[in-house]
């Protein structure tokens, strides 16, 4: 089979492998239909993910076929169509139990082992270990270019933007970083009742696509960004600002954004240590949260797709075929000078 193959910071390649196979009972064998890049990926192609190592197929997200099922297996059939997730899960160690799967302990201790720990899915064909608790099964009303979504990037400004931000009725939010994550969170922020969700980034095409994700408001990233959210909140500061990119300077904006009593909900993946104003914070009871996503939330999610009530098609902007995956990473990684939130890769 051919698969996208990381061989150190900065090298990849698309090239013939040996095909994917089951090796554990509860295994089953995907053949991938559609997958996409996410930022994540990048990362590891910069080197801030030690733990991937030469050799291994990148992607943690896809929609598929399943051809192939191990002895164990009972949820699923050869010919289903399913959504492989981000997070992996045992469904019976302590972190599954408590609806933490992202610590899963059967898998040692991390959930996200596609693309990081095993292979991943930017391959013909991808080994799902633990399908009968990882998998989902997909309703024909729900396209793949929807579904795709479903597996990282939406869970993500879902669970670790608003949920963990403690969105409510009435609130006002501000999302700091409008790409793929960050409009995942805007998107969502509506489920739990904010009045207003103000997108800021330094892109003028993301903000454009906010306003359509349903943000209120959008302000330009730079020097005035601050006191135009603060002047706009009566100079109290948002009840939550979510950071969606993953740099020093993002998060510390998140921080300068929240009210007294607010929350800060980190989604970036951070490659350096950040400082912080501890000394201004701790006085104004703010709340930091940060993590992994979990994706317990795509059954609801899946559901609010179905009905309408989650456009998340909206997300793809390119598509590409599965042969042209190194050009969908160039459109990806220079995502500004395309105009690209995210790119579909489809199997030929």
């Amino acid at each position: 089979m051919k698969a996208l193959v990381y061989h150190g910071p900065g090298k990849k390649s698309w090239e013939e492998v040996p095909d994917a196979r089951i090796e554990e009972s509860g295994d089953v064998v995907v053949k991938v239909d559609t997958t996409t890049i996410c930022g994540t990926d990048l990362h590891i192609l910069h080197g801030d993910v030690a733990a991937v190592t030469d050799g291994r197929i990148l992607g943690h997200e896809a929609v598929g076929t399943v051809v192939e099922i191990g002895d164990a297996v009972s949820g699923f059939s050869v010919g289903d169509r399913v959504l492989v997730p981000a997070i992996t899960k045992c469904g019976r160690c302590s972190y599954c139990q408590m609806g933490m799967p992202s610590h899963c302990r059967t898998l040692g201790g991390i959930g996200w082992i596609f693309g990081h720990l095993i292979d991943g899915t930017q391959a013909e064909l991808v080994r799902v270990p633990f399908a009968d608790t990882s998998l989902y099964a997909l309703p024909d009303s729900v396209s793949n270019e929807q579904a795709i979504f479903l597996a990282d990037s939406l869970p993500t400004g879902y669970e670790v933007g608003v949920l963990a931000g403690r969105v409510r009725p009435g609130h006002t939010v501000a999302v700091v970083g409008a790409g793929a994550v960050g409009l995942g969170a805007v998107l969502t922020t509506s489920l739990w009742g904010a009045a207003r969700t103000i997108a800021v980034d330094s892109n003028k095409f993301r903000l454009e696509r906010a306003l359509e994700f349903g943000a209120t408001d959008t302000v330009e990233a730079g020097p005035g960004a601050i006191d135009e959210i603060l002047a706009m909140t009566d100079g109290l500061g948002v009840d939550v600002a979510i950071e969606a990119v993953g740099y020093p300077e993002t998060l510390r904006t998140a921080a300068a954004l929240v009210r007294p009593g607010g929350t800060i909900a980190n989604i970036g993946v951070h490659g350096v240590p950040v400082e912080l104003p501890m000394h201004e914070m701790w006085i104004r009871n703010v709340t930091l949260t940060m993590g992994l996503v979990d994706t317990v939330s795509i059954p609801t999610l899946l559901t609010m797709v179905a009905s309408g009530r989650i456009p998340a098609e909206k997300m793809g902007t390119h598509t590409f075929g599965l042969d042209d995956i190194l050009e969908a990473y160039d459109v990806f990684a220079h995502a500004a000078d395309h105009l690209a939130l995210k790119v579909v890769i489809n199997a030929g």
